[in-house]
């Protein structure tokens, strides 16, 4: 009888080892749908009647874009929880800026009236976030692959990347404004800033610090669980 409740007790404690892990993935997979849900919702919304039609297209092409991407990877290539987070964080940025345009968001208006600002600062926020973000996508591809070896070189790469994404979306504002002329005028807001562009590239620029700075531990234990041995020293 003594092997019989020793197997018995074993695995009634494999099943109580394995519950919290269960746990841990149904709460995320209830945490992604959710993510989901709440994106296609604010989609829905933005763009049932928005302040102008080709702006809020340009404003949430990314969105567009990175859904159906994230979508067909959630298997093979499943993300960190904190990252999952951040991309419906940057995608309620875009998607908000794409319904009423960056120069007419309404809590942007409400900052620049309370700080006596001379423009509503929503875009600023968005540019913050295009560089907190990517940067922080950035370097779980880059930990993950094991493309970069340490952990200055892994940060310094990140935040070059994260600036290489403004300058390249500044590119594409330059090039809506020459395909669109004044129609373009809602998507570039520059609000009469004639170093709109530098300081824009230099949000991403802070953002991406900040990301790195904040976020690289609560990153680095998400990976190891992810992915076991892919942090960096």
């Amino acid at each position: 009888m003594e092997p019989l409740y020793t197997a018995r007790r074993f695995h009634s404690n494999s099943r109580h080892r394995d519950s919290p892990s269960k746990m841990k993935s149904a709460d995320h997979a209830r945490l992604l749908v959710g993510l989901l849900v709440a994106t296609l919702a604010a989609l829905a919304v933005s763009g049932w009647r928005p302040y102008d039609r080709v702006t809020w297209w340009l404003e949430v092409a990314p969105v567009l874009i990175a859904l159906p991407i994230l979508l067909a990877t959630r298997r093979n290539y499943p993300l960190t929880t904190l990252l999952y987070v951040l991309i419906f964080a940057h995608a309620l940025v875009l998607i908000l800026g794409g319904a009423y345009t960056y120069a007419r968001v309404p809590l942007g208006a409400w900052v620049q009236q309370v700080f006596d600002l001379s423009r509503n600062p929503y875009d600023k926020l968005g540019h913050f976030m295009q560089g907190f973000v990517p940067a922080m996508v950035a370097r779980e591809i880059l930990m993950r692959g094991g493309f970069v070896r340490g952990r200055r070189i892994v940060g310094f790469v990140c935040i070059c990347i994260a600036l290489a994404i403004s300058a390249v979306y500044e590119l594409v504002e330059w090039w809506a404004a020459l395909a669109l002329g004044q129609g373009a005028e809602e998507f570039l807001g520059t609000q009469g800033d004639v170093w709109d562009t530098q300081s824009d590239i230099f949000m991403a620029l802070q953002g991406s610090i900040v990301a790195l700075l904040t976020l690289s531990g609560v990153h680095d234990r998400q990976l190891e669980a992810l992915v076991p041995g892919r942090t960096v020293e």
